[in-house]
């Protein structure tokens, strides 16, 4: 099935904007509502809470961005520098009986709601490690917001640099997905239609089971993808939603969980 092509923008056709949908001010309000924003509260929700929340912050971004897109106001890679500088954060605050999820996009609180929970015992800083987000979880995270991206050599160092994080070695596994990712940025060099080249979530889909060891995602992982990322690409820009993008997101969402007062 062929995917719905973007209508050419009416004059004077405004976009939906974040303050059309949240109760935001400043800039942000103005900001138009990116799919690639949509994408990363995607990731930030199913990351921390196991799923998209139905009718939750992720799904109003998810509607709105489509629907610019559709109108031909925004492009399908979009990111907003709100979301892409300032991050997307999905926070839990375990108190007694229940807890305090918490939905932020540039500071701004987006969606904040409160479940039931059974009195639990557990160390708070148990709760966070095991909601903080993996090399290999954002490796997926990649496969969902910019799967149909054929798969370069930028993303290829991206991916290998994010395995040597994980692994903690220099050593490439043979079958690891930098490996795969190598192999398939080759062949994709070799091949002109786009159609008919490896994508990124034909290597990234199941990342976690392929890397040979995993860990959760610092600033320093995301500092290191990133700066491979950026040195592999001709015009020295990470691409929205990729690999570099997604392991720094994962590293902002991991220090809003393990550091919340900060």
């Amino acid at each position: 099935m062929s995917q719905e092509k973007p209508r050419q923008p009416q004059p004077g056709q405004e976009p939906i904007k974040y303050g059309d949908v949240f109760p935001v001010a400043g800039s942000l309000a103005d900001k138009p509502v990116a799919p690639q924003d949509a994408a990363l509260m995607q990731f930030a929700e199913s990351a921390v809470l196991g799923q998209t929340q139905k009718g939750g912050p992720a799904a109003t971004m998810q509607s709105a961005a489509t629907r610019n897109e559709r109108a031909g106001l925004v492009g399908h890679t979009d990111l907003t520098d709100a979301a892409g500088d300032e991050g997307v954060t999905v926070t839990e605050t375990d108190v007694p009986g229940r807890r305090i999820i918490t939905e932020s996009v540039a500071g701004q609180v987006v969606g904040e709601y409160v479940e039931p929970r059974p009195v639990s015992q557990m160390n708070p800083i148990v709760t966070a490690r095991q909601a903080a987000i993996t090399i290999g979880e954002a490796l997926e995270a990649t496969a969902q917001s910019a799967g149909n991206k054929a798969l370069e050599q930028s993303d290829a160092a991206a991916i290998q640099a994010a395995e040597v994080r994980a692994t903690g070695s220099n050593i490439i596994s043979p079958i690891g997905v930098a490996a795969a990712a190598q192999s398939a940025a080759s062949t994709n060099a070799g091949l002109t239609r786009d159609e008919d080249k490896i994508k990124l979530n034909d290597v990234l889909a199941n990342a976690t089971a392929r890397l040979p060891a995993d860990k959760v995602v610092t600033r320093q992982d995301a500092e290191g993808v990133m700066s491979a990322e950026l040195r592999n690409n001709p015009n020295v820009v990470i691409h929205p939603g990729g690999v570099a993008a997604s392991v720094a997101a994962a590293a902002r969402l991991n220090e809003s969980v393990m550091n919340p007062n900060q």
